[in-house]
């Protein structure tokens, strides 16, 4: 049994999107390199209410960079009906791919691009293994799981999101404990291969299906086989102890900086 997904994007907030996208370089006087779907809508489990979160990294021009004193290196636009939209300068987003950030993972492998410089974004996702920490990746996913699972699955009546909020980043850190490298954003490719119980896919799925069809708050009764797979999943997944640099170099980020910057 194949596990649900959606993607949707409606014709009219990508147009939107793009002509925000547009408006932030013009008003920040910027390159928007990358842009993507981060979120619900990039995992592949939205609600007909969820926001769209797009997620982009930008360049200023070389002036910018030639300053005593570090400038504000995020730009957040104020959330607008359901669009919510913030990017990374590029210099930020490289030295988080240094700290190996999963979340800039996350964007490079979303399955809904808005718009990205070809040889940039192949370049990023090319330098992406070398600098992913499966220590620091497990102990990211765990912390949002345990997070999520004591915040809003305690009571006989769930807030029925959160159940995913726990699965994913659950299953994204058994993903990297059996040596499968970055997880991948969508939910369905990570269940998919880490759950193999036939009733447990199958109750995975009637969750999905009230989760795309209902209200981001949607409250209902425990989903039992979830419910006993996440908390046997939390109790056996120890968060790793320590944290060793991966193995890439900060030079092929400086040049990675510098062939943007001329470009």
């Amino acid at each position: 049994m194949k596990l649900l997904y959606e993607h949707p994007i409606a014709p009219a907030i990508h147009a939107r999107v793009m002509a925000e996208l547009q408006a932030i370089e013009q008003r920040h006087d910027v390159r928007v390199l990358f842009a993507c779907e981060s979120g619900s809508r990039g995992w592949g489990f939205a609600s007909p209410d969820s926001d769209y979160d797009v997620r982009f990294v930008y360049v200023h021009k070389l002036d910018w960079y030639l300053q005593v004193e570090p400038q504000r290196d995020v730009i957040e636009v104020p959330i607008s009906d359901e669009l919510d939209v913030c990017g990374w300068e590029l210099r930020k987003a490289l030295q988080l791919l240094r700290r190996s950030n999963p979340t800039l993972f996350e964007w490079l492998d979303s399955p809904v691009i808005y718009r990205e410089e070809a040889v940039l974004a192949a370049q990023l996702r090319a330098l992406a293994p070398a600098f992913f920490s499966g220590l620091k990746g497990r102990y990211h996913y765990l912390a949002m799981a345990r997070k999520n699972f004591r915040g809003y699955l305690q009571g006989e009546q769930v807030r029925l999101k959160k159940y995913l909020y726990v699965l994913r980043p659950l299953l994204a850190a058994q993903w990297i404990a059996s040596g499968r490298g970055i997880p991948p954003m969508r939910f369905a490719e990570l269940a998919d291969v880490m759950v193999t119980d036939p009733a447990l896919r199958a109750e995975i799925n009637q969750l999905l299906l009230i989760k795309m069809a209902s209200g981001e708050a949607e409250y209902g009764a425990r989903f039992p086989l979830i419910h006993d797979f996440i908390e046997r999943g939390l109790a056996a997944e120890v968060p790793p102890a320590d944290y060793k640099r991966p193995a890439g170099t900060d030079a092929a980020l400086d040049a990675l900086l510098r062939q943007s910057l001329m470009s």
